[in-house]
């Protein structure tokens, strides 16, 4: 028995995380990739739970960046970045219900080096930027294509090959009326740059409107926590999802299950912020699912809980509160 069949999805979601009908979302069957979440593009693909999804995904910049010696601030249009398949209708979604993603499989495609990232002006962790205003010079623009393969791994220079780690950077539901750029991670989910949504991994995403209207993109073949220049190693792929729905469960922010932990996601600026929102949606899920009083499961996570951190470069930054399931896994969920 794998964990999965323990999961809050196969205990608790229509389909029971067992795997019904199969699609595609090619670049052709796309068409135009989406760039804002929001409810106002009309769906690409309808689903029932249960159903799974490949969606060939292109990189953060659309495969517009070919060659080391290309300008990124030249070539991109900014805020065009994230581009995004979807949205995905997903029948029988309601306000207040959860989708659950289940992560199979993130496969790189396209002809080598399909890997890309860069040094942008005014754009990373260590820079001034236009929320972080200062008068220093930009740093200078630098391109790097890489060959990854899911076998091998990336091939940094002569002497580094980085394993190949990948995960979903961008995935989220629609909110309800606005329409917000996938460049922003929020309570929707959206840009988190988290490296724990990944294969083998459950997303939980609220509801927000009738049919969810799942987006996602911008994989990501590996990062380290922060994504401290703000790009990772960005790659096309096909990513490989399997999406049910639980009824009447309602989270005001994204959860991640897998076989080691339970996470709550938080994004918001300052980073403490975020931290206190991850940190205060995982103890109302303890109180509110595991049996434990509030302030005990407070004083519980000040003792064990884990803290990942997604990225330190976008609108909002995003962070991920965990405790392991070996603590908490035979009291219930």
């Amino acid at each position: 028995m794998s964990w999965f069949d323990q999961s809050i999805m196969a205990r608790r979601a229509v389909a029971r995380g067992k795997p019904a009908a199969s699609h595609s979302i090619t670049e052709a069957t796309q068409g135009k990739y989406r760039y804002v979440y929001g409810p106002y593009a009309d769906p690409v693909l309808r689903i029932q739970p249960g159903d799974v999804v490949a969606c060939e995904t292109h990189d953060a910049f659309e495969g517009a960046i070919k060659h080391e010696t290309d300008s990124p601030s030249a070539i991109l249009n900014f805020p065009y970045l994230n581009p995004q398949n979807g949205p995905i209708y997903v029948e029988g979604a309601e306000k207040g219900d959860c989708l659950a993603v289940l992560i199979r499989s993130i496969v790189p495609r396209g002809p080598q080096p399909v890997g890309t990232t860069v040094i942008m002006p005014e754009f990373g962790g260590l820079v001034s930027n236009g929320a972080t205003a200062m008068l220093n010079p930009a740093l200078p623009e630098r391109v790097k294509k890489l060959h990854v393969t899911a076998e091998h791994g990336t091939v940094w220079n002569d002497r580094i090959t980085l394993p190949y780690e990948p995960f979903i950077g961008t995935i989220g539901t629609s909110p309800e009326i606005e329409a917000i750029s996938s460049l922003v991670p929020d309570y929707y989910g959206g840009n988190m740059d988290l490296p724990d949504v990944a294969p083998d991994a459950v997303i939980y995403l609220p509801v927000n409107r009738p049919g969810a209207l799942l987006y996602l993109g911008d994989c990501h073949a590996a990062q380290g926590d922060g994504e401290l220049c703000g790009v990772a190693l960005e790659h096309p792929t096909v990513t490989t999802v399997q999406v049910d729905l639980i009824k009447g469960w309602t989270l005001a922010w994204p959860r991640l299950e897998n076989a080691e932990f339970y996470m709550t996601i938080g994004s918001a600026r300052p980073m403490e912020d975020a931290a206190r929102i991850a940190y205060r949606e995982l103890t109302r899920w303890l109180a509110a699912d595991f049996g434990f009083d509030e302030i005990d499961a407070y004083m519980l996570l000040t003792q064990c809980g884990r803290v990942r951190l997604g990225n330190m470069v976008d609108p909002k930054y995003t962070l991920g509160a965990s405790i392991k399931k070996s603590i908490v896994g035979t009291i219930g969920g």
